[in-house]
C-alpha cells in the first residue's frame, strides 16, 4: 500500500468532519442508544473515491445499519456535494465499510464513561 498524499489525507479529513456534522444533522449518528462515528477517512490517489470507515458501538445489528446508511448515499453525497464543492473539482463517491478495530471500541468506551448521557424519553 503507498503511503498517502499530502492532498489525501487533506481531502480525507475534510471529507470525515463534513460527513460526521451531516450524519449528527441526519441523527445517523445516535441510534437506539447506540453511537456511531466515522473512525477514518481513505481517499484513493486520484480522489475520486472515498472509503468512509464507520465505528459501530452498541449498535444491535451493525451490518443492517450499514445497509440502511448505503441506502442514505444519494442524499449523504449531495450534502457533502453541497458543503465541499469549492475545495474539490469532482465529489468522490462514497463507499462504506465497518471498522471493527477494537482499540477503537475501547476508546469509545472510555469517552462513553465519561460522557454521562442522559437518556432520552421513549
Amino acid at each position: 500500500m503507498m503511503e498517502e498524499s499530502k492532498r489525501q489525507k487533506q481531502v480525507g479529513s475534510l471529507i470525515q468532519h463534513e460527513m460526521s456534522d451531516i450524519f449528527q444533522r441526519e441523527g445517523l449518528n445516535v441510534i437506539n442508544g447506540g453511537l456511531i462515528s466515522i473512525s477514518q477517512v481513505k481517499v484513493t490517489p486520484d480522489l475520486l473515491e472515498a472509503r468512509i470507515y464507520l465505528s459501530f458501538f452498541q449498535i444491535p445489528e451493525p451490518e443492517k445499519m450499514l445497509k440502511y446508511i448505503k441506502e442514505q448515499d444519494w442524499n449523504l453525497r449531495k450534502q457533502l456535494a453541497a458543503r465541499i464543492k469549492n475545495q474539490i473539482r469532482k465529489i468522490p463517491i462514497l463507499q462504506y465499510y465497518l471498522d471493527d478495530t477494537l482499540d477503537y471500541v475501547f476508546k469509545m468506551e472510555e469517552l462513553f464513561k465519561n460522557l454521562n448521557i442522559p437518556k432520552e424519553e421513549e
